[in-house]
């Protein structure tokens, strides 16, 4: 495996620095998987020439957030507050624009290497007490690619302090087809559970997915602006599977475990270079869980919590 510094060696000033930091590529077969140093980010997953997700140039750091993984919240906060015994706790706030405190505490972080192999990587970030998060808790990301050639993530959180700690934990890749117009590809999310937002994105009710948020039989892209969370997912042999397809039968999907019952889909017209983007972002709870109580787990001291996903093609 690959390692690259972002700090030239003294013996080679031409070496390129990256604003993501240490890049880790893994192969196998005609897998490629680029990793980052920033946020233990997917840069880029790729078989043979196909893309299947979203990238960005070296001197970038992730747009949208594309491929950061998020702990010990994922998505948003309601204006960077929630109650901690009665007493409440204040958040930075990361997303000025709705005044909330978005995609955790990680976000601009450096993971350290844990280990490393020819197929995987692991990578690991503290989180310290500090204001609105009183709690000491590691979030270390596995990546691997299998001998079937598809990408496999671990995320585990673990509870280093004194004290019960409130977590969701999530991921943000973008996925495509290699370079098939994302207008042209069909969505397919089997998920019956849409949470309907306030302008904001905080969640504030349940309903039946319909319009633009049904994906359960499939539905072009096209210009779809769509940001919505979704539950009541079908998990067959404890996984549930969303489809990215484009004409020619050629198919990216993301999968997660049983324990990440939320798929945030995210359709955007503001990704660089691309008239569309598509996030499928896996997640153990929805927005604003540390207010609503809805998907938040409590991790005791010395306790660990794992999720999976990961990413398959299928060449058609």
């Amino acid at each position: 495996m690959k390692i690259t510094s972002n700090t030239p060696a003294p013996s080679d000033r031409g070496v390129q620095s990256y604003a993501t930091g240490r890049q880790y590529e893994l192969r196998r077969g005609d897998a490629v998987a680029v990793v980052t140093e920033l946020a233990a980010g997917l840069r880029e997953f790729r078989r043979g020439a196909v893309l299947l997700t979203e990238t960005y140039a070296d001197h970038e750091i992730p747009p949208g957030a594309a491929g950061i993984t998020l702990a010990p919240w994922a998505n948003r906060i309601e204006g960077g507050t929630w109650q901690l015994d009665g007493k409440e706790q204040q958040l930075d706030i990361t997303e000025v624009s709705r005044n909330n405190a978005s995609h955790g505490l990680l976000r601009n972080a450096g993971y350290a290497l844990v280990d490393e192999s020819e197929h995987s990587v692991t990578l690991e970030a503290a989180i310290f007490p500090q204001h609105g998060y009183p709690f000491l808790v590691r979030h270390q990301v596995r990546y691997g690619i299998n001998e079937g050639l598809g990408l496999e993530v671990r995320q585990t959180l673990l509870n280093d302090g004194g004290a019960p700690a409130p977590f969701v934990l999530g991921a943000h890749p973008y996925l495509r087809v290699g370079d098939t117009a994302a207008e042209d590809l069909v969505l397919t999310v089997g998920a019956d559970t849409q949470l309907v937002a306030d302008e904001r994105k905080i969640p504030r009710s349940h309903a039946p997915v319909s319009g633009d948020v049904d994906f359960r039989d499939g539905r072009t892209v096209g210009m779809l602006d769509v940001d919505v969370a979704l539950t009541g997912l079908d998990f067959r042999d404890g996984r549930a599977r969303h489809v990215l397809a484009d004409p020619q039968g050629r198919a990216v999907s993301l999968w997660q475990d049983t324990s990440c019952g939320y798929v945030h889909v995210f359709i955007t017209p503001t990704y660089p270079g691309r008239t569309r983007a598509v996030a499928l972002e896996p997640m153990t709870g929805p927005a604003n869980a540390f207010n609503s109580g809805e998907g938040l787990r409590w991790l005791q001291p010395g306790e660990s919590f794992t999720m999976e996903w990961g990413i398959d093609y299928t060449a058609g």
